[in-house]
């Protein structure tokens, strides 16, 4: 089933189950008001939900309406925590090469992971709203996963069996903010701002074939000012699969209901795939030429992040964003 927000009903939306085509949607209410309210008794809300969602394909849902992506809120406003791993090893190999360090022999065996941006989440239609194009606005196009409540030192088998959604997300980074924040050793904060979700977020059961071994097997695609950016295979190049990075969150401390664990910037060893972010497709550039020639985005510019299945279906909506500046508080 797919299941989204919309932007009614005060910060968390209210839950909609939307059809597999995204054409159309009801209303959850009477299951759970919102989907942080469902993942909190996922046991008992996920069997209704996915009954509500048999019966909006059978033109059976009572209250049924034509759904407009504008009318989307993340699928997920705000979660507990959000962390970020950076899983595909051709990515973290270029950056570091073009700087002149190596790969910590600890990468191959050790997930690298950092605490994100969970306090809010753009919407898949809203704009990213920056103060200055200097600090060095960049896209990332990930995939995430969504868990249900995770006890603490789980083993990667353990974990697969808590992640209950799949979606994609926009992971905004300002890149000339991160030197300066890595430097002082407590990593990022304002260096990254608030992310986008994809418009709906998916059971694994949805994705067929294309989910296995706990990797989303088919091409991220992503698009700048409607030019053809990068369409990375998903599945391939993933050093640690979600079930891995799942356990690797929850290695210390239990994990609440709602926890979204993203992939990192999807790679390829294969360049000709295009790149997931403007540091990635900078790094190839500086690897090759000596110096980038892609500059970061600017005020204006469009991103346009979606996976389409073998048959060009969208599987979970595209986000699309414009650039726009943020003016300071009067």
């Amino acid at each position: 089933m797919k299941l989204g927000s919309l932007k009614e009903g005060g910060r968390d939306g209210t839950l909609v189950v939307v059809s597999r085509d995204l054409a159309r949607a009801v209303r959850a209410g009477g299951i759970a008001a919102t989907l942080q309210q469902a993942l909190d008794d996922w046991q008992h809300a996920a069997p209704r939900l996915v009954a509500l969602a048999q019966a909006l394909e059978a033109g059976q849902a009572a209250g049924a309406f034509e759904l407009e992506m504008q009318a989307l809120a993340a699928p997920l406003p705000r979660a507990y925590e959000f962390v970020d791993g950076s899983a595909y090893l051709p990515h973290v190999e270029r950056v570091r090469r073009a700087r002149g360090a190596e790969v910590p022999e600890s990468f191959y065996t050790d997930p690298l992971m950092y605490q994100a941006t969970s306090a809010g989440f753009y919407g898949p239609r809203d704009p990213v709203r920056v103060v200055s194009e200097d600090y060095g606005i960049d896209l990332e196009a990930e995939i995430v996963v969504v868990t249900d409540d995770v006890p603490m030192a789980v083993t990667p088998e353990q974990a697969s069996t808590h992640i209950q959604l799949v979606g994609l997300v926009n992971d905004v980074s300002l890149r000339n903010l991160i030197p300066p924040e890595l430097a002082k050793g407590f990593g990022f904060l304002q260096s990254k701002p608030r992310s986008a979700l994809s418009p709906v977020l998916v059971t694994p059961d949805e994705l067929g074939e294309h989910w296995r071994g706990n990797k989303l097997h088919l091409p991220l695609l992503t698009h700048i000012n409607g030019q053809w950016f990068g369409a990375p295979e998903a599945g391939e190049d993933m050093q640690f699969d979600f079930s891995q990075l799942v356990a690797h969150a929850a290695r210390t401390r239990p994990l609440a209901a709602g926890t979204i664990v993203g992939s990192g910037t999807i790679a390829n060893q294969d360049v000709a795939r295009g790149a997931s972010c403007f540091a990635e497709q900078r790094t190839v550039e500086t690897l090759r030429d000596g110096k980038p020639s892609t500059p970061f985005m600017k005020f204006g510019d469009t991103v346009r992040i979606e996976m389409l299945d073998r048959d060009g279906r969208s599987l979970f909506g595209a986000i699309e964003q414009r650039i726009e500046r943020q003016l300071p508080p009067a």
